[in-house]
């Protein structure tokens, strides 16, 4: 699919919010068809458990029912208010998420004892240190404090 016919496509779409988890495809489509032919249900859910989101995108066969959908804004669906408002196309290249540097994912790690200790972020002027990976799982956790360093 090109990137026109996607767009084309999420202009035909609309999102939708706080679904009920136990909600299914011909229940949302049910709830929607008197806005217009419905071509595709899509109730997005989590990668590693497989449970639901708690939204969806509904696309219509045609960009009128976009608009007639938005009627059914903060409606009851299964005991819930819903969210209803037109699909957004994702443009390449733009993140909603950029902060203007990149991430770590990782940390690195040494073999030496001193420095493979992670540190835990300053709270309250107290610099704090875990004990190192290999000691990790123990019934008991040391925590290591020191007093706030002078100028």
């Amino acid at each position: 699919m090109s990137i026109e016919e996607k767009m084309e496509a999420d202009a035909r779409s609309i999102y939708v919010g706080n679904v009920d988890y136990g909600a299914t495809a011909e229940e949302l489509e049910a709830h929607f068809h008197g806005c217009g032919s419905v071509n595709r249900v899509t109730i997005l859910c989590d990668k590693f458990s497989g449970h639901p989101k708690g939204f969806a995108y509904i696309e219509f066969s045609d960009k009128e029912s976009v608009r007639t959908s938005l009627a059914l804004d903060e409606s009851l669906f299964r005991g819930r208010q819903i969210k209803v408002i037109p699909k957004r196309t994702n443009r390449p290249g733009i993140s909603t998420t950029d902060r203007g540097f990149p991430r770590a994912r990782y940390r690195a790690r040494t073999t030496n004892y001193n420095s493979s200790c992670s540190r835990v972020g300053d709270k309250g002027g107290r610099r704090g240190f875990f004990l190192p990976r290999a000691l990790e799982g123990h019934q008991t956790v040391l925590l290591v404090t020191f007093p706030p360093s002078s100028p």
